[in-house]
């Protein structure tokens, strides 16, 4: 064998990949993390409703139910060992007319089948007491209290940091462009770079995972990037509901949710477009549009004036409708068709792969791994008495850089010091949140460009967005 040389190789740098990484990051084996991104949560897991589901949607025995289940447990935990914003605000799906009930009943069967705990379904004025503003049209509801919501960044580079702490390898702007089987295992091609030669791969590439198995595997798979576009609103307009507002399922999927975020905002979307583009992460007026209008058949007086940007991700989709998880070839697994529940779905679909692998790998778990991690402080989450101890310490946390998000100079510096710090203006920004406030960067980006260059010694017209190519300016006068 030539090149790198791992015992496993996982692609993609997105929730699910991070989950395997670290739960592979247990056992004692040489492993690594390739992604063609700049940073991990740089594709679909950076771009979704931050919605943990209950789990009654998805079929009674499929790997979707299983996986999305038994991550949603496992959630609550792991939030207080990798210290991610996490929290229970329960679910609330809306029954609309009286014709519509067996479809709502079929749904709280599907759930209690699924093993969803304390599923019950509510009136429309039961309904209105727990959510005043949802609209008088609602006749009835289930009522999902496990159901949750959470920082899909926070998420995704917890868990990678843990990851790498514990030995994972993590090699950004690392494009895999082929993949040969060899006596032993396998040969990755990167764009660019020296090969990588492992034993066993998993295959954790969103959009693209189809690529890849279709390189190794003879049953063939086909994922369709499913667009959606989302609107989010200011923290002013955050707690115009409390629980997650979900819309009876239809053909592509939950309908237009009404959300607060983690953070305090409203999140309106997602809509559901099939397109052929794996890059196609524009937003269109038509779709924003039906996003509003269709929210608003759901909720009453949402302040659409509020919206301080609109964005789109892209699900995928696979065509058979389900997870693609397991030992697809021959030291290949797959974590494919990862769409919604993904994001919630990681934590156990991470666990089944690692323990599949070091299984077959003769692997022994680690003496000295290390369960948790300890995020970094966030000033506008802390009383006057702690600010005023960090800032005695750390001076630069007394710098408020980005004002909309009460971000300081010292959460920024430590979001680029520390493990798999940030490279990019989007990588501080997934962070410690600098720039996502109401004024979108428009006054933080020049100061946090000159704590990036100081930092890390990065000329200052070298300083990008995310990727190469994607620079702030040309050169200083």
């Amino acid at each position: 064998m030539s090149g790198l040389q791992y015992d496993v190789t996982i692609i993609g740098g997105g929730v699910t990949g991070a989950a395997v990484a670290r739960e592979l990051s247990r056992y004692q084996l040489k492993t690594c993390l390739v992604e063609r991104a700049e940073d991990v949560c740089s594709g679909t897991s950076k771009a979704n409703s931050a919605i943990v589901h209950a789990g009654y949607d998805a079929a009674n025995g499929s790997v979707k139910a299983r996986m999305n289940v038994e991550g949603n447990r496992m959630m609550g935990q792991l939030s207080e060992d990798l210290d991610f914003a996490f929290r229970r605000n329960g679910s609330l799906v809306l029954c609309f007319s009286e014709e519509d009930r067996p479809a709502l009943n079929a749904l709280y069967e599907r759930g209690v089948a699924n093993g969803v705990p304390d599923l019950k379904i509510i009136s429309g004025d039961e309904v209105r007491a727990m959510e005043p503003n949802v609209t008088e049209e609602v006749v009835a509801a289930l009522y999902a209290p496990t159901g949750g919501i959470v920082c899909p960044f926070g998420l995704t580079i917890a868990l990678a940091e843990n990851a790498c702490d514990n030995g994972v390898e993590f090699r950004f702007l690392t494009e895999v462009t082929d993949i040969k089987k060899i006596e032993g295992g396998y040969e990755l091609a990167v764009k660019g770079k020296e090969p990588i030669t492992t034993r066993f791969v998993v295959n954790a590439a969103g959009v693209y995972a189809d690529v890849f198995h279709n390189m190794v595997c003879d049953d063939k798979i086909k994922i369709i990037p499913r667009k959606g576009d989302y609107c989010l609103l200011d923290q002013e307009a955050g707690k115009h509901v409390d629980k997650t507002i979900f819309q009876l399922p239809g053909k592509y999927g939950k309908g237009i949710l009404v959300a607060p975020t983690i953070h305090g905002n409203l999140l309106i979307g997602p809509t559901a477009t099939d397109i052929e583009d794996k890059e196609g992460t524009y937003t269109t007026a038509a779709e924003l549009a039906e996003a509003t209008k269709k929210s608003a058949v759901s909720v009453k007086n949402i302040p659409y004036r509020q919206v301080i940007t609109s964005f789109s991700g892209l699900r995928a989709h696979e065509t058979s409708d389900e997870f693609i998880v397991g030992e697809s070839a021959d030291g290949f697994y797959d974590a494919a068709g990862i769409e919604s529940p993904g994001l919630s779905s990681a934590p156990a679909i991470g666990v089944y792969l690692a323990e599949l692998i070091a299984e077959k790998a003769g692997a022994e778990k680690k003496d000295d791994f290390i369960a948790t991690r300890k995020g970094i402080p966030h000033v506008s989450a802390m009383s006057r008495e702690e600010r005023a101890a960090l800032i005695k310490e750390r001076p630069d946390y007394g710098t408020i850089v980005c004002r909309c998000e009460n971000v300081s100079e010292g959460e920024i510096v430590d979001s680029i010091r520390r493990t798999l710090g940030a490279r990019s203006l989007d990588g501080i920004k997934r962070r410690v949140r600098q720039g996502m406030g109401r004024c979108q960067a428009g006054f933080c980006t020049p100061r946090t460009m000159e704590i990036l260059s100081r930092e890390t010694g990065i000329p200052m017209e070298q300083i990008c967005k995310n990727q190469p190519g994607s620079e702030m300016i040309t050169g200083e006068a």
